[in-house]
């Protein structure tokens, strides 16, 4: 037993001594390895995981007239608002990013810049190869966009049918203009090969619904689409015809990562029950069964087609250039608090399209019968005058917007307090999310608004804290589709509706 005793001690000396030196033996390229010791069972987080940590969904979506947009200064879309949906099925804020290239969005997905493709994506086996898809969102076919000839509407039926291509056949020879990486461009070559070749594919970086417009200005004689694409734009523009369809039913859906099994997995079981939801039935039919969505998109404050986001788009961007500040800052801020509404009014007093409370205006020698210019212009200076209390202590630009955003709320000195209790209590009083914004949300508690360094006393914040976030959130939305990439692709749209109304 005494033997037996003193050779299990030196086994374990053994072990101790001489495991951690075969480890570094067995090192990569001669190096030690001392820390494999600790990773042995590594616990890899899941992309869930590392999303749920940051608390944020980072998607890409395209712009068009269904998917994502602006109209009356909100942003709006199918596949918007069933993302905004899922962020708060999943509690994150969702991010979105546009982009109609698509070789791009793929990039973006692979290197990790987005956790989500939120798109019609048709599901391929070649794209299973990249990216995960998740159940379908829908079924659509692929049709030809053409456009019907002059004066179609005094021919009878049988006369439109002989003007146009019915048959895939009579493809051969004409040019079909696809978007470049899409599904389209491979089902017309294999239809090229089909009928003995003869079509001339064109792919061009403008995404479908785009093309379908260059078809309805006369642009280009023929495009591709999906289905629902096409039937939502003969809404718009009547002279268009899709019945000819070059595809059998596909399924289309959104794409993560590969590796993503957890983030697939959670969209899926909220797509299945979202899919079977009315939420769903009625914000399909709202995009795709709408007639009177031809309105919106003939409309001044459709942005997509006008570039406008309010009326008074010319004040704003006079008066944001005299304060140096981003007009679509300014918009954001005036959509917020009016609804680009000069006589709206709060039950606190405060009026106009800038809210001003009636010391404010009167300082500003603003009334409620004051126009428009003059109100911007008055809520332009307060906001001048709150941005230079700011200067000397806040000097990042995008830092000190959220301040002033927060003082023209709730007023200059109760942020001041709260930046107070954040310096009193450990925390950086200059800077806003998850300092500044924390400790004016607790000004509701009597523990903290009866504090000494507390002035200003109670102050009810959420508003506060839900107006800054709600004003940079539709900034970002502003900044997506009102900038001069995407207004120039679709400036055809006012061109087409001004030819149509001719």
């Amino acid at each position: 037993m005494k033997h037996r005793h003193f050779g299990l001690k030196s086994l374990a000396f053994l072990f101790i001594v001489f495991i951690p030196l075969i480890l570094v033996s067995c090192s990569r390229n001669g190096e030690p390895r001392f820390r494999d010791v600790e990773n042995l069972n590594p616990e890899k987080p899941s992309n869930l995981e590392l999303i749920r940590r940051k608390g944020i969904l980072k998607v890409v979506t395209e712009f068009n007239s269904i998917s994502y947009f602006i109209y009356r200064g909100q942003p709006m879309g199918f596949q918007y608002e069933m993302l905004q949906e899922l962020a708060n099925h999943m509690k994150l804020e969702l991010e979105v990013k546009v982009s109609n290239d698509l070789e791009k969005n793929f990039s973006d997905l692979e290197e990790g810049k987005v956790d989500l493709i939120a798109m019609n994506l048709t599901v391929t086996s070649e794209r299973k190869e990249k990216v995960a898809f998740t159940v379908p969102l829908l079924q659509t076919r692929q049709v030809l966009v053409q456009r019907k000839p002059n004066r179609w509407e005094e021919m009878n039926q049988k006369q439109l049918e002989s003007s146009l291509i019915r048959n895939q056949l009579d493809l051969s020879g004409k040019t079909v203009y696809v978007q470049s990486g899409s599904v389209y461009a491979e089902r017309l070559r294999s239809l090229s090969d089909e009928i003995g070749g003869g079509i001339r594919i064109s792919g061009v970086q403008l995404e479908s619904e785009q093309l379908v417009q260059r078809v309805a200005l006369g642009e280009i004689d023929y495009a591709i689409c999906d289905e629902n694409v096409g039937i939502v734009n003969t809404l718009y523009f009547p002279q268009l015809d899709v019945e000819t369809a070059i595809s059998f039913p596909q399924n289309v859906a959104w794409a993560v990562q590969l590796d993503s099994d957890s983030l697939r997995a959670e969209i899926n079981d909220w797509l299945v029950n979202y899919r079977k939801s009315s939420g769903y039935a009625v914000l399909y039919n709202k995009y795709f069964k709408n007639r009177h969505s031809a309105r919106n998109i003939h409309s001044e404050f459709y942005t997509l087609s006008s570039g406008k986001i309010s009326r008074y788009d010319d004040i704003i961007k006079k008066e944001s250039e005299r304060i140096n500040w981003d007009w679509r800052l300014l918009a954001s801020m005036i959509y917020q608090e009016s609804r680009f509404n000069p006589e709206a009014e709060s039950w606190a007093g405060a009026y106009g399209l800038m809210q001003l409370m009636p010391n404010t205006a009167d300082n500003y020698g603003i009334t409620k019968t004051s126009p428009p210019a003059a109100q911007i212009r008055a809520g332009a200076s307060f906001i001048k005058w709150l941005d230079d209390r700011f200067l000397d202590v806040i000097p990042d630009k995008d830092e000190r917007i959220k301040f002033v955003l927060a003082s023209y709320n709730i007023g200059f000195g109760h942020i001041q307090d709260a930046r107070r209790l954040a310096e009193r209590y450990g925390d950086n009083p200059n800077i806003w999310q998850g300092c500044v914004e924390e400790w004016l949300l607790k000004k509701a508690d009597p523990q903290y608004y009866s504090d000494p360094v507390v002035k200003y006393g109670y102050a009810r914040g959420i508003e506060t804290y839900n107006f800054v976030n709600e004003v940079m959130a539709r900034y970002e939305h502003y900044k997506n589709i009102v900038n001069s990439d995407v207004m120039a692709a679709w400036r055809p749209i006012a061109e087409i509706h001004l030819a149509s109304s001719q």
